[in-house]
């Protein structure tokens, strides 16, 4: 109940913002239109020399899109305003403030701040992925549909993990205040399906910074295309990773002694 209360104490606030800021909003959702209607046009380009990348249709394509698109949402609500949130306070010691309240500080760390407007493009997300799937003609059986959710929220929780190791590397670190830029930066390979991108890469986006896990895995579980040992495999992951990156945070609060140290 405390934690309900607090989201909801949070949610008020981030309410309250965006109203206040309504043109920025209705700003923001037309420039987010017009990179959607960039992207579309880029796979049609892309199409209209090729039948086929790394195996995948265009309706294929369209469908990752969607899916990039649920999980860069996620990205844009919560980690990346929150990341900004942590650096600053960091630097100018507000963060004292957050571990001294009575709940879990990484729990208040990841929802202080909220881009609600963004919300929206769940509804897009989902918009690309039915599209996609109807126009590949596939009918996805409804066990697929259930892989396809379950790995849809191991996959954010893997890059939600991510996110936590990197912000709690500046306990030991604080100079690595661009600690998110590597993450940033590659979240755009998550558009295309591993398969296209050389060894090295592909090996990079699958298990270092694991992009793939949360865009290509989930669309191929959609698609009927991975065993069960290796839905079991991902879900695992997902678990894994949300334990480790939270005894990594807890090892960097102990550490932690304040701005001014």
């Amino acid at each position: 109940m405390n934690a309900l209360r607090i989201i909801g104490a949070f949610l008020k606030l981030n309410v309250q913002v965006a109203l206040a800021y309504r043109s920025e909003a209705v700003v923001q959702i037309l420039l987010n239109l017009m990179w959607l209607g960039w992207e579309l046009t880029s796979l049609a380009i892309i199409f209209a020399n090729t039948n086929e990348l790394g195996g995948w249709g265009p309706a294929e394509l369209i469908a990752l899109l969607g899916v990039w698109r649920l999980v860069n949402t996620m990205m844009s609500i919560i980690v990346w305003p929150n990341t900004e949130k942590f650096n600053q306070g960091l630097r100018d010691g507000s963060l004292d403030y957050t571990f001294l309240q009575p709940a879990n500080s990484q729990f208040l760390v990841s929802i202080t701040r909220v881009e609600l407007w963004r919300l929206w493009d769940f509804v897009i997300a989902v918009v690309l992925i039915v599209a996609g799937l109807g126009m590949s003609g596939r009918v996805a059986a409804p066990a697929n549909i259930a892989t396809f959710l379950a790995l849809t929220v191991s996959g954010a929780a893997v890059l939600y993990s991510l996110w936590i190791v990197m912000i709690a590397v500046t306990f030991w670190f604080t100079r690595f205040d661009n600690n998110v830029t590597i993450l940033a930066a590659l979240m755009d390979a998550g558009r295309f399906p591993a398969q296209v991108y050389p060894f090295w890469l592909r090996l990079l986006i699958t298990f270092i910074i694991p992009i793939a896990v949360a865009t290509t895995v989930p669309l191929q579980g959609l698609r009927g295309e991975l065993a069960w040992w290796e839905v079991a495999g991902f879900l695992a992951l997902g678990v894994a990773a949300v334990f480790l990156s939270s005894r990594l945070w807890k090892a960097g609060v102990r550490r932690y002694s304040g701005a001014s140290s």
